[in-house]
């Protein structure tokens, strides 16, 4: 439902709010989240040009949340490296169809809609705080 760079974003996000204690380096973000880091370092300047994380440039620079957890919806994370597509007109180029999307075309931006929203309630802290058996998401040293 969401991409791989959504997916690998997300997992940067949280893993930077389990560890807001310095800014964290590309490598370490990437070792933790098992992210591919050259890749992690094109979805960070993404993150990074829609204030969602903040660079710091430096010999102790990396990265750290630009928000509190508490303010940051996971839609945000998304829609900066791949905003989810709604569909508009009919994905077959059906010309009877035109912007009139037929009811399986309906009902799948329906599902978009309901995703969409629920990403834009939730929030990072939301799921720092739920209770699962494999919290921490990321495997870091600083805690």
């Amino acid at each position: 439902m969401i991409s791989q760079t959504s997916e690998y974003a997300l997992r940067a996000v949280v893993c930077l709010a389990q560890n807001p204690d310095k800014p964290h380096t590309t490598a370490e973000i990437a070792k933790w989240t098992k992210v591919p880091e050259h890749y992690l370092s094109k979805v960070l300047l993404a993150l990074a040009k829609h204030e969602v994380v903040i660079s710091k440039k430096g010999l102790h620079g990396g990265y750290v949340l630009a928000h509190d957890p508490e303010d940051l919806p996971l839609l945000n994370v998304i829609n900066a490296v791949d905003p989810i597509k709604h569909i508009k007109s009919c994905p077959l180029k059906l010309k009877t169809h035109g912007t009139h999307l037929c009811r399986l075309h309906q009902r799948l931006n329906e599902s978009i809609d309901m995703m969409e929203d629920l990403f834009r309630t939730s929030t990072v802290a939301l799921i720092l705080n739920e209770p699962t058996q494999s919290i921490p998401l990321c495997e870091s040293t600083t805690r």
